[in-house]
């Protein structure tokens, strides 16, 4: 069986590698993703899919990408479920094996 995506997209905030329980590092953004064909108006719509990254992959991400970056990520969908209102709800999340900075905008498109 396999479980493997490969996405490529712009980072939607700035990455932020945070340090949780037993001194990981965690990271958590938005890739978005446009699709590759127009919709019934004509127009292109984006995909804006929730990665995680772990430990040495979220601390270079957080220091040499910032929002707007291009980036390529290798990794596996993961879906977690929790209770809310008394209700199962579910997250559905790609979780990052490798990352790819491809490219960065240019100072003066900011």
């Amino acid at each position: 069986m396999l479980n493997q995506v490969v996405l490529v997209g712009r980072l939607t905030t700035d990455p932020e590698a945070i340090e949780i329980e037993g001194g990981h590092k965690k990271s958590l953004f938005n890739v978005a993703v446009p699709r590759s064909y127009k919709n019934a108006k004509g127009e292109y719509e984006t995909d804006f899919i929730r990665c995680v990254l772990w430990d040495a992959i979220a601390t270079s991400t957080a220091e040499y990408c910032k929002k707007g970056d291009i980036v390529g990520i290798k990794g596996r969908i993961q879906v977690s479920s929790y209770e809310e209102d008394g209700k199962k709800k579910y997250l559905t999340e790609v979780v990052a094996e490798k990352v790819t900075f491809l490219s960065s905008k240019k100072q003066g498109e900011e």
